[in-house]
């Protein structure tokens, strides 16, 4: 194979995403945290899931601030309130958007586990010389 052509072989990363198991895709459909979030819970980024809010980043539909309503993890999108496509036929589909497109504004914390990994971050950015009095989580 000559300088510049290329490879029929996919490369090692793009094949990780697409082979790897159903429990390692929850983390490549993580999202970055809004200011505010970063700042109150110490941390930059978390997986998304459904009904957290977010600000759409980067697209047609920039701007859009919507519930999550569905987390495909075979496709890695996620579908949020508001943000549909006619289509030709006249059915209304909603659209997938790409978690890093995105931005958590509101977090969902119904779920016990999900409270559990907030304090754990907390705790570990604390040793690392970040907050110096223990993390409030608001419900």
């Amino acid at each position: 194979m000559a300088f510049g052509e290329k490879s029929s072989k996919p490369r090692k990363q793009h094949l990780l995403l697409h082979k790897a198991p159903n429990h390692w895709t929850h983390r490549f459909i993580a999202a970055p945290l809004s200011q505010e979030l970063r700042k109150l819970y110490k941390t930059r980024s978390l997986p998304v899931r459904e009904g957290d809010t977010v600000l759409i980043t980067r697209g047609d539909f920039k701007g859009i601030t919507g519930r999550v309503l569905k987390v495909n993890r075979k496709t890695r999108r996620i579908e949020i309130e508001g943000v549909t496509r006619e289509r030709a036929d006249g059915r209304i589909v909603r659209i997938g958007i790409h978690p890093s497109k995105t931005t958590i504004t509101k977090l969902n914390l119904d779920d016990k586990w999900r409270m559990k990994i907030l304090e754990r971050r907390a705790a570990t950015s604390k040793e690392e010389g970040g907050a110096e009095k223990p993390m409030e989580v608001k419900v």
